[in-house]
C-alpha cells in the first residue's frame, strides 16, 4: 500500500463554518446535490459549491507538489477521476507543457461545461469502469469524489484505479479521527456514501488492493 501523504498542502484552505451548514443541511439538499448537475455546481451554496469557476489560484499551486512527488515530465500522462470542469488537467498543461490529460465525470453538466481546451480530454463516465485499457496512465489521480460511491461500488473504483495505472494515484477521501471529527463530517457531508475512521479506510485499502497514496478531508 503507498503511503498517508498530504500532497494538497499546497492547495488555498477556505474558512469553513461547519456548525451552521450542518444546522442548515436537509436530506433535499443532499438528493439535489447527488444528482451532480447545475445546482450542484453552478445552484444555490446550500445544494453544492454556489458557483463552481476557474481559478488558477487553487490548483497551480498545488500540481508542483504533484510533478515532484512523481517525478512527472511532458512526456508523463496522468488521469483524474472526478475531474468536474476539468481545472486541475487545465493547470497540468499551463505548468507541465505537453503533459497529456484524461478526466472522467458522472455528471454530464460539468463535462459540458468543461474548460474549452479541456473538452477533448474528458468525458462522462463512472469510476467504477474507467473506459481506458491497463496501464494507460503514469499517475491517476481522484480528488473527494469516490467516497461518493456505495462500499462496493468503491472497492470497484480502487480496483479500476489499480488497472488503468503504470506508476502511482492518489486520492483523498472524507474521513474522521475522532468522534467530534465524525460528528462534524455527518454534518458537513453533501454527497458522500461512505465515510469512515482513517484506520477502517487503510484497512479499506489494504482488503480491495489499493496500492496508491491517500489522505483525508476531514472539515
Amino acid at each position: 500500500m503507498g503511503q498517508e501523504i498530504d500532497l494538497l498542502v499546497n492547495y488555498p484552505k477556505t474558512k469553513r463554518n461547519v456548525d451552521e451548514r450542518g444546522q442548515s443541511k436537509t436530506e433535499e439538499d443532499r438528493r439535489i446535490a447527488r444528482q451532480f448537475g447545475k445546482e450542484f455546481f453552478d445552484g444555490d451554496r446550500r445544494h453544492g459549491y454556489g458557483g463552481f469557476n476557474y481559478f488558477p489560484r487553487f490548483w497551480q499551486p498545488v500540481i508542483p507538489t504533484f510533478q515532484a512527488h512523481w517525478g512527472l515530465t511532458p512526456n508523463s500522462s496522468v488521469l483524474d477521476v472526478g475531474c468536474a470542469k476539468g481545472f486541475m488537467m487545465y493547470d497540468f498543461t499551463q505548468l507541465i507543457p505537453g503533459i497529456a490529460v484524461k478526466g472522467i465525470d458522472v455528471s454530464q453538466y460539468a463535462i459540458d461545461n468543461a474548460v474549452e481546451d479541456m473538452k477533448p480530454h474528458v468525458q462522462v463516465a463512472n469510476a467504477t469502469k474507467l473506459p481506458f485499457p491497463d496501464q494507460s496512465f503514469d499517475v491517476v489521480i481522484s480528488i473527494n469524489t469516490i467516497h461518493n460511491l456505495e462500499r462496493d461500488e468503491l472497492a470497484q473504483a480502487l480496483k479500476e484505479i489499480e488497472r488503468v495505472k503504470r506508476k502511482g494515484a492518489y486520492i483523498t477521501v472524507d474521513a474522521y479521527h475522532t468522534d467530534e471529527e465524525k460528528q462534524r463530517m455527518m454534518a458537513w457531508n453533501l454527497t458522500a456514501r461512505t465515510i469512515m475512521h482513517v484506520d477502517e479506510w487503510k484497512a479499506f485499502f489494504k482488503e480491495v488492493g489499493y496500492t496508491g497514496d491517500y489522505f483525508w478531508f476531514i472539515p
